[in-house]
């Protein structure tokens, strides 16, 4: 439904921002606003009902039409009743027509205007809210009425601007707003005056300010007619002398024709008096070129030039003047002739190129011995540089006379291409030969010396056969440099072995860049290396970084493997292993792995810290991984000697020798970590290298394999110990002396730590194959005598152990806590003389070594042979109850000690229970 734009704006404004309140005698409540309805006490909420009117009003099912009284009207159509909605509109067109006329009528009869009863904003929207032809059937309806009037007695109307309408309505519609809000009680109508005063005294200023507007309006109006009657005059004189010109065009326009036959005929004159003056010319031109073919083959390159430039401006001048006989342009096939009789000209030129360039390209070569030529072809390459210049000037852009054929010729350009080709050329003249392997070094030097002979060359030579602003020597730099890059583009490109690349990074990274070469300081006076750039790109650099230290890598991995099938062969051998200096077992796996990786590392060293610290990487890794190889060797070793134990009668010194190699390998790689540099995050895609673990792991091993053959020695012993016959005599313990005596003495040719560590170790295992013989219960003592002659024995055997091991200690290098402190204290416990005692003794036992178990003290009791069962179940219940955390770096004893489940009563001992 189409509203109008201006009702809706008024309507909301009225109906927006009302303040309102309650007041009940003295009490008032709080200020509200209020948007929606008629506000309460407003004068004008009577006068909303009164703007409906039932002067016309239709209303069906589908459509709804309501006139106000403003003769504005508005309408609702639903489900599409088109038809019905015409209708409607027809008919109140109709209505509304019949009413207008009536109202003008009655106007003219009462000889005003009446005013209509609506508000004034409400007389402002006489715009309908229906279809467009409703406003155009009350326009055409006024204008037949304008048209029937009589004209020649009728008073001119005066038409009112709508601007001028809407702001009277915008300006009521927001008074009677003002209005409402202010005198909506009685008390303030008293200052009804104060307010017509201040209103009146406003509209007078704003009439004034008005007034003195439409003044200086009224000014710029008259002025800009009196400019418009100016500018009327002006175009009448300009139209006036137009014509004048028409006429007198016209007048001459056959005079013009008469002058076309005498234009075509001296044009056809300046022709032939071009063909007449350039015969001469045109007949010599064969023969010139003759002449000048000759001079270029004898290389007289400066006649022979002096003779095409002549050639060339012939050629020039023919073409300007045909063109200036045609007028309009060069014919094509004008062109075509003249092309033909100078055809030789482009020969010329070709020819004498080639013989310039040849003779610019051999310049390093004849240099020392003839340097006329070279300087002929740079004055050529000057002149030829001057006339594009002075050519380029004079005929540039919007010039009627275009450039000669071939022009510009650019040849300064090209002298420097040819020189760069030269530079080129000589480096590839370096023999390809032998460049694999060693030779590559030679090839590399002999790029060297070419190179700084040529630039000798060019600085002490070429240098003072070309103008200054040449920079002759630098340019040849610039393109040796550009060569080279090339160069050793393609060199990278092949698969090089690690030496190849070696030399490669040396003479890039450091021969370049030295005094010998580009470092020298006229040199870098001329060009310092940042305006050169590299040879090779920083990340060419890292790839061949890369390249070289995966070559190594191999190369190392295939030595390492080597050496280890080497150190294998040799535990194989019917021979002690060597002694060095020291006294210490040793083979030469330590020293080939040693060197190996040292020299890598120096060799890298020379290149860049960089490298060095990834080829030390690099070797760490390869060491990690040849450390878990030989630990798998050495089990290996282990499980063939299980086999037979008699094959190799040097097993164990060669378990020495290799646990001496591995603290050498630790020293050595120790040194390499430290000489390592702090790499940063992320360098190194892998986790860090642990040589040191894997070499820790690799010792233990080898100790292990030791320990095991000193139990295997043992064995034969051991199962002797704390027997009857042990009781009886003392061949057992000398026994197991004399063979700890052995190992420990072939402990001390292992390198340090690790023969202290043996020796520990050695004690160890005595003790608890003690403890565990005891354990077995193999004697039970049947009395007080037995009791106490067990431990004596056991005391005299700890007193003899202690013996042994401390002799073989070292001065300072004594232990805090020894294994065999643990036999006396067993002694003492079977030595108890009163059972009830035993609970304290215990306790003590358990206070000295808290991994032992009740199984164990069980053992303990049983080999007494007197406790009763209640001692028995207090020992076991104060042993449950205390059960003591294990401190900090104890080692324990009994853990690794089973003790054997005691035989059922009820099962015979020479069978098995079912």
């Amino acid at each position: 439904m189409k509203v109008d734009a201006l009702l809706v704006l008024w309507i909301v404004n009225y109906l927006t921002g009302w303040l309102q309140y309650v007041r009940q005698q003295s009490c008032l409540s709080e200020t509200m606003v209020s948007n929606t309805g008629a506000p309460q006490g407003m004068v004008l909420s009577p006068f909303l009902f009164t703007m409906y009117t039932s002067d016309f009003k239709y209303n069906s099912e589908s459509w709804y039409l309501q006139r106000f009284c403003d003769n504005s009207a508005v309408g609702c159509i639903s489900q599409g009743q088109e038809a019905e909605y015409r209708g409607v509109v027809d008919d109140f067109v109709e209505w509304y027509g019949q009413n207008h006329q009536h109202t003008a009528q009655r106007e003219q009869d009462e000889g005003g205007d009446v005013e209509s009863c609506a508000s004034p904003l409400l007389q402002c929207q006489e715009s309908w809210l229906l279809d467009g032809q409703l406003n155009s059937k009350r326009m055409s309806s006024g204008e037949e009425e304008n048209s029937s009037g009589n004209t020649g007695d009728a008073v001119p109307k005066v038409e009112v601007w709508p601007e001028l309408e809407r702001a009277e309505c915008f300006a009521r519609g927001a008074a009677l707003k003002w209005a409402s809000g202010v005198f909506c009680r009685p008390e303030q109508l008293e200052r009804l005056g104060q307010y017509r005063k201040r209103e009146s005294q406003r509209t007078s200023s704003i009439h004034s300010r008005l007034k003195s507007v439409v003044q200086s309006y009224l000014e710029g109006v008259g002025w800009g007619l009196e400019q418009l009657r100016e500018a009327r005059g002006e175009l009448r004189e300009v139209s006036r002398s137009l014509g004048e010109a028409g006429v007198e065009s016209r007048q001459n326009a056959e005079g013009v024709l008469v002058l076309d036959t005498l234009r075509e005929t001296a044009g056809n004159y300046r022709q032939l008096l071009a063909a007449v003056s350039n015969l001469p010319r045109l007949y010599s031109v064969p023969g010139v070129v003759l002449e000048t073919e000759r001079l270029v083959e004898s290389r007289r390159l400066l006649e022979a030039h002096a003779r095409l430039m002549e050639l060339e401006r012939w050629q020039d001048e023919v073409l300007w003047q045909i063109q200036q006989a045609g007028g309009a342009g060069l014919a094509p096939q004008d062109e075509a002739l003249v092309r033909g009789y100078f055809s030789g000209v482009g020969r010329l030129v070709e020819g004498l190129g080639r013989q310039l360039w040849s003779v610019v390209g051999s310049a390093l070569v004849l240099a020392g011995q003839n340097p006329t030529p070279f300087v002929s072809a740079v004055r050529i390459v000057e002149r030829e540089e001057a006339l594009d210049r002075a050519l380029l000037e004079g005929r540039g852009a919007g010039s009627a006379r275009p450039l000669p054929p071939g022009r510009p010729r650019r040849w300064r350009e090209r002298f420097f291409q040819v020189m760069e080709e030269a530079a080129c050329a000589r480096v590839r003249s370096v023999s390809y030969l032998h460049t694999r392997g060693p030779g590559l070094a030679s090839h590399l030097a002999a790029l060297q010396h070419g190179i700084m002979g040529d630039l000798n060359t060019v600085r002490y030579l070429l240098e003072h056969c070309v103008p200054p602003h040449y920079h002759l020597a630098r340019a040849y730099l610039q393109a040796c440099h550009r060569c080279l890059r090339a160069h050793l583009a393609q060199v990278c490109s092949w698969e090089l072995e690690s030496g190849e690349i070696f030399t490669v990074l040396n003479w890039v990274l450091h021969v370049y860049n030295s005094l010998e070469m580009m470092g020298d300081a006229e040199l870098v006076a001329m060009m310092g290396p940042e305006e050169l750039g590299p040879l090779i790109s920083q990340e060419g650099l890292d790839q061949l970084q890369n390249k070289y230290v995966h070559s190594v890598r191999n190369s190392v991995s295939e030595w390492m493997q080597k050496a280890l099938e080497v150190e294998l062969t040799d535990w194989q051998r019917d021979q002690e292993p060597d002694i060095d200096h020291e006294g210490f077992y040793h083979t030469s796996l330590p020293t080939i792995i040693t060197q190996m990786l040292e020299e890598n590392a120096r060799v890298a060293l020379r290149i860049s810290g960089s490298l060095r610290d990834q080829t030390i990487q690099m070797g760490l890794y390869e060491m990690e991984s040849f450390l878990n190889r030989f630990r798998e060797a050495l089990v290996e070793f282990g499980k063939e000697h299980r086999r037979d134990r008699h094959s190799n009668k040097f097993y164990l010194h060669y378990l020495l020798a290799a646990i001496s190699n591995c603290i050498v390998l630790k020293t050595s790689t120790e040194s390499l970590q430290q000489q390592r540099s702090s790499c940063p995050a992320g360098r190194f895609p892998r986790t860090p290298p642990g040589p040191l673990a894997a070499l820790d792991r690799a010792v233990r091993k080898a100790c292990r394999l030791v320990v095991d053959e000193l139990l295997q020695d043992l064995q034969p012993v051991l199962l002797r110990l704390l027997s009857r016959s042990w009781l009886a005599s003392e061949d057992v313990t000398q026994t197991l002396c004399s063979i700890l005596e052995q190992h420990c003495d072939l402990y001390t040719c292992a390198r340090p730590p690790c023969h202290q560590r043996l020796q520990e170790e050695c004690e160890w295992v005595v003790v608890v194959e003690y403890v565990r013989a005891l354990m077995q219960k193999r004697l039970v003592c049947r009395g007080a005598e037995e009791r106490n002659q067990l431990s004596q024995h056991i005391a005299q055997d700890a007193q003899q152990l202690r013996e042994l091991f401390q002799g073989m200690e070292e001065e300072g290098a004594m232990a805090d806590v020894t294994p065999t402190a643990l036999l006396p204290v067993l002694a003492d416990l079977i030595q108890l003389k009163d059972p009830n005692m035993l609970t304290l003794e215990v306790s003590g036992l358990v206070a000295k070594y808290p991994d032992i178990s009740e199984e164990h003290v069980s053992a303990l009791l049983d080999v007494r042979g007197d406790v009763p069962r209640e001692v028995r179940g207090a020992v076991l219940d104060m042993l449950e109850q205390s059960a003591p955390p294990l401190p900090p770096g104890y080692r324990p004893v009994f853990s690794d000690i089973l003790v054997p489940l005691p035989s059922m009563p009820f099962c015979l001992p020479t069978t098995k229970c079912a």
